[in-house]
């Protein structure tokens, strides 16, 4: 499978639903992989598992102040602070745009199963999978920065590789 394919449709996600579902631009930038540990940081993190013959995760992560202003697009609400609304809708967020990828790539891989979204909030904290890729789609929404990642692999690969995504707490 190219990561190309992988990458278009997550673009195409993402343009989907902030286009049809947040009524807000989420303009992308310069694709990049990565393959390192990322560094501490805080803010928010969504992550949610894909599974079939390939296997591995999709992530978005945003500063809390854009968790904010998605949420009351998407809620038709106001929203200061993070709270539990705002925390559920950035995991509906995350099962729309993914959802959306798992459709497409369903076409060239098989059935997929798509996990329960998982959100973090909080400072200080990395997290990672081990001994696979990343590719990176950095958006810039309402003047802040979101990044969307995605991970995939063949089954066979991956469990030779070991893919689990671990978040570490300082």
């Amino acid at each position: 499978m190219d990561q190309e394919i992988i990458v278009s449709s997550t673009l195409g996600a993402v343009e989907e639903v902030f286009g049809m579902m947040i009524g807000l631009p989420a303009t992308a930038g310069a694709v990049y992989t990565e393959d390192t540990p990322p560094a501490e940081m805080e803010g928010i993190v969504t992550l949610i598992g894909l599974a079939g013959p390939w296997i591995g995760a999709g992530s978005i992560s945003c500063t809390p102040e854009l968790a904010c202003k998605l949420s009351a697009s998407m809620l038709m609400s106001e929203f200061s602070s993070v709270n539990k609304e705002v925390l559920d809708a950035m995991a509906e967020i995350t099962n729309m745009v993914f959802g959306n990828v798992k459709t497409v790539l369903e076409g060239h891989l098989g059935q997929m199963g798509l996990s329960i979204p998982t959100v973090v909030f909080g400072r200080n904290f990395v997290t990672n999978s081990t001994s696979q890729r990343w590719s990176v789609i950095p958006y810039e929404v309402e003047a802040e920065k979101m990044d969307v990642k995605i991970c995939l692999a063949p089954k066979d690969a991956s469990a030779e590789s070991g893919l689990h995504v671990r978040t570490r707490y300082k």
